[in-house]
């Protein structure tokens, strides 16, 4: 089992012999505390998947790290119970529970977030964030009216519990359950059979729902191309629960519903102007992750080229604008099981992936996101950038067998031509080089891309002969010229126009990255094709003429 966000290995050295250091134990405690929680896996070394063979833990052992770890944290609660592990061994699994509502820290004063397998130290402006967004964490669970699970909207309560036991996501132990049963599983209820929030939210009365705090409300306005209000309508009248609110908006908003037709010679294509998905899903995000405990409204605007959803509060900490695509942090965690569950949106995680590939696969840009002050704004573009290449698109989803990843890094490339493996991962929002693997390997592999260069150098092109099966005309372009050849390009340029800059020769061949110019140039400096004069900006080149 890898360490991840919710599982870190410890040796058993960290808690006993003179090696013994509690210090950074609570370190990795508060850590977890403050993130979702987890496991510590504590006789385990980071290289082993099981602990040795003939390890045994000392039942005294459990009961002295709850010990130090109290006196060494604040607001951290944690539970170690020994285990033997499948091959005799035995290790301590130290469960620590999330703090949901205050700050875990150590004693000493210092905070601490786990992110991704590390537990770094959390920044002055990031324990602000924090401390702000805790209480959002708890909201869907806390019970702010005595309303009985029985005085709820029966009609909605018979739906939701119909639509549970017809879901193929829902196993059979949960279907069948009883209806309190079901509303305490979905943490509807608490204990004493009245509504939490989230079960005001979802199967409460229309006046429940209006006195619940931050019910959401939701303005969908139209713009003309002045940018002037068209159209505008508002749903504030607390009927809906947060399933209902999307299928209403869906069939109230004309607009989403339109498409162009492509033309290629015989090839006819419909395309919508937005992806049913694709706005299902941004309705949802902007309904399971924002923070009901903060005042605003949902904004759909809608423009001739493109369409914003404006939502309330900030990113889920953890998350940012540069690492949605591969990181999730869920903060209404039972409102996202109950979408999911009835399949109004997609797994952890996998939201902004289908968002990515639905675009990609129609020569559209992705979504865009923009965090503000106190809201995010969620940018779709209508418009296709590269009409050209939609029918190479459609014959590679026919014709060969491709993951989720593979079409969205495919689609990149294709809207590129020619992308490098720096900005390719930059694109898809990877900091580890090695996970581009999976990707890019299967396309290379199947002969859909070809690679040019070495490491960071390396660039991702369309094989030409994928181009040339798929029938696919397309227009001539020299971004992706053989090195060979832009060399005898840019001799013949020089011969024309001697004396001239780096980016002089870039700007007459257009086409061509300023940086394949660049290398071409130095590597015939150094071979001695080309000589130079100048310095820095104004250094010019030009072919070394023959004696």
């Amino acid at each position: 089992m890898e360490e991840s966000i919710v599982y870190d290995k410890k040796s058993l050295k960290t808690v006993q012999g003179r090696t013994a250091d509690f210090a950074e134990l609570a370190k990795d405690c508060v850590a977890f505390a403050n993130a979702k929680g987890g496991s510590l896996h504590i006789g385990i070394e980071d290289s082993n998947e099981l602990p040795p063979e003939n390890q045994r833990i000392s039942p005294t052992l459990p009961e002295k790290i709850v010990k130090r770890i109290n006196e060494l944290t604040i607001n951290v609660a944690i539970q170690p119970n020994i285990v033997t592990s499948k091959n005799g061994g035995e290790y301590i699994d130290l469960k620590v529970f999330p703090s949901k509502i205050n700050i875990a820290s150590t004693t000493k004063g210092q905070f601490y977030y786990r992110d991704s397998d590390n537990s770094r130290p959390l920044l002055p402006d990031e324990l602000s964030r924090l401390m702000t967004d805790k209480p959002a964490y708890c909201w869907e669970t806390t019970v702010s009216m005595s309303i009985n699970w029985k005085m709820a909207d029966d009609s909605k309560l018979q739906t939701f519990v119909q639509q549970i036991r017809q879901s193929d996501r829902v196993s059979p132990f949960i279907k069948n359950k009883s209806e309190e049963e079901l509303l305490s599983y979905y943490q509807m209820t608490d204990d004493n059979g009245n509504l939490t929030n989230l079960g005001v939210l979802w199967i409460g009365k229309s006046e429940q729902r209006a006195r619940l705090m931050y019910s959401p409300i939701i303005q969908y306005i139209k713009y003309d191309i002045e940018d002037n209000k068209v159209l505008k309508f508002t749903w504030d009248d607390y009927r809906f629960n947060p399933q209902e609110l999307i299928e209403d908006i869906w069939q109230k908003i004309p607009d989403w519903k339109e498409s162009n037709e492509i033309a290629n010679g015989l090839w006819r294509k419909n395309i919508p102007a937005y992806n049913e998905k694709v706005v299902r899903e941004l309705l949802c995000n902007s309904l399971v992750h924002r923070p009901y405990t903060t005042r605003g409204d949902i904004f759909i605007k809608l423009y001739p080229d493109r369409m914003e959803i404006t939502n309330p509060g900030l990113l889920p900490f953890g998350v940012t604008c540069n690492n949605i695509l591969q990181k999730t942090v869920k903060r209404n965690v039972h409102l996202a099981k109950i979408f999911y569950d009835l399949h109004l949106m997609e797994a952890e995680g996998s939201g902004y992936d289908l968002m990515y590939e639905l675009q990609l696969s129609v020569g559209k840009q992705v979504p865009t996101v923009k965090e503000g002050d106190d809201y995010v704004e969620v940018t779709v573009n209508r418009k296709i950038v590269d009409k050209e290449n939609l029918k190479l698109l459609e014959y590679v989803n026919q014709f060969y067998t491709l993951t989720q990843k593979n079409r969205i890094a495919f689609g990149i490339v294709a809207a590129q031509q020619k992308i490098l493996s720096t900005e390719l991962a930059a694109a898809l929002q990877l900091q580890d080089g090695e996970r581009m693997r999976s990707y890019v390997d299967n396309l290379v592999n199947q002969g859909i891309l070809v690679t040019r260069g070495q490491k960071k150098g390396t660039a991702f092109l369309i094989n030409p002969k994928l181009i040339n099966n798929a029938d696919f005309t397309r227009a001539t372009t020299l971004k992706t010229i053989e090195p060979h050849i832009l060399r005898t390009l840019i001799e013949e340029d020089l011969r024309i126009h001697p004396d001239s800059k780096i980016s002089d020769i870039a700007e007459r061949i257009s086409d061509v990255d300023i940086r394949d110019v660049r290398k071409i140039v130095y590597k015939m400096l150094s071979d001695g094709v080309l000589e130079s004069f100048g310095a820095n900006k104004n250094k010019t080149y030009q072919v070394v003429k023959k004696k």
